[in-house]
């Protein structure tokens, strides 16, 4: 039989539970909602001096680089250097087998010898016409030929001095010597390898490197950016250099163009840093990269760590209303040490969030922890 007692009784204990278990649930849920403000602090946005440094890979060359090459055709006789030896200017190299050239010279000395004589015979005959003539024993046409026979024998005397003069020289070549001071190159024959001026590869390469060109590119509006500053910095043509390794090169660099055209491929300008090297520590066809400095009597850092890179994009969050934070684009006009530069998207007085920037959002509360003043650091 149905106890309608028993049933409204249970039906209002059921009732209590739930409407009990739904106030500790609010209060549960407004604890939560409490505890998901993130803590965070933030750091206004002030200007100040600073530099900016910009990196741009580069390509090292001796100030001199010279193929090695014969001039002259033989057998490879000699080599007097190795690969990497330091050589100075005049120092012999290559020998090229000689007795083909030395022969050349003594029959050219030959020729001249037979060529001195002619002429002496031919100023004889002239000597001896002239009384002659001038007792008119013999007539004015025996004594133009003879004249004109002396002439022959002395062009044919200055023939045979050009001729000795190259085979000289043809000698000479056969002995290969360095045209400057420097280091060797990669050396690809041997004793005994015939060798011709006509040979696609070089004896070796010879870079001296006592000075090193460092050659780079930057885009047409880096370019222009930098002629415009270098107009009231001069400063910005002194640069550094990070060597291969990650260290810092000891000296600095003067920067040059090296191309007064935009190359219309790649729409850059070819530029190139001079640095001294007495170490020798730099080598022809090592690289480095290019520093860069430009500085701004007046600029908004922020550090990078308070910058969010979405897809090649940057954020950062801004303190906006209500404790709230508003997610911003920024565009950045290059690197100080640990900061951003920023170009547009902040204004001073700002205030950004330096930490949890992975659990923001636009829109989001947070719970200001503490606030500071941007520094500028100069490297």
């Amino acid at each position: 039989m149905f106890n309608r007692t028993y049933f409204v009784n249970s039906l209002l204990l059921a009732t209590a539970a739930i409407s009990i278990s739904s106030c500790g649930g609010g209060e549960q849920q407004a604890d939560m909602s409490y505890m998901q403000k993130p803590q965070v602090d933030f750091l206004q946005v002030n200007a100040a001096p600073s530099e900016i440094q910009t990196t741009y890979p580069g390509n090292i060359e001796g100030s001199v680089n010279v193929d090695i090459r014969a001039q002259v055709s033989g057998y490879l006789e000699k080599i007097y250097v190795k690969e990497g030896d330091y050589v100075q200017k005049g120092q012999a190299l290559f020998k090229i087998k000689g007795d083909v050239f030395n022969e050349q010279v003594n029959n050219s000395q030959a020729v001249l010898q037979n060529a001195l004589a002619a002429q002496a015979s031919a100023q004889l005959e002239v000597d001896k016409l002239e009384p002659l003539v001038e007792a008119k024993v013999v007539s004015d046409m025996q004594m133009k030929v003879a004249k004109a026979n002396y002439e022959s024998a002395k062009a044919q005397v200055a023939q045979a001095k050009a001729s000795l003069g190259s085979s000289q020289i043809n000698a000479a070549f056969a002995v290969i010597k360095a045209p400057v001071s420097g280091y060797i190159g990669r050396i690809p024959n041997r004793t005994g390898n015939l060798v011709t001026p006509a040979d696609a590869s070089p004896l070796t390469t010879l870079s001296d490197i006592n000075d090193v060109f460092v050659y780079f590119s930057m885009s047409e509006a880096d370019f222009i950016e930098f002629l415009e500053a270098r107009k009231t910095d001069e400063r910005i043509s002194t640069v550094e250099m990070v060597m291969a390794n990650g260290a810092a090169y000891s000296h600095k660099g003067k920067l040059e163009v090296a191309s007064g055209n935009i190359e219309r491929t790649t729409g850059s300008v070819a530029l190139k840093a001079v640095f001294p090297n007495p170490d020798k520590i730099l080598r022809s066809g090592g690289s480095g990269r290019i520093i860069l400095t430009k500085r701004l009597s007046e600029s908004l850092a922020i550090p990078m760590a308070s910058v969010k890179d979405i897809q090649d994009r940057l954020f950062v969050f801004a303190l906006a209303d209500s404790n709230k934070v508003s997610m911003r684009p920024i565009t950045v006009d290059g690197r100080s040490g640990e900061n951003y530069i920023v170009k547009s998207g902040l204004a001073k007085g700002d205030k950004i969030a330096l930490n949890n920037i992975d659990v923001l959002a636009d829109g989001v509360p947070v719970e200001p922890a503490a606030t500071g003043s941007a520094k500028v650091s100069s490297k």
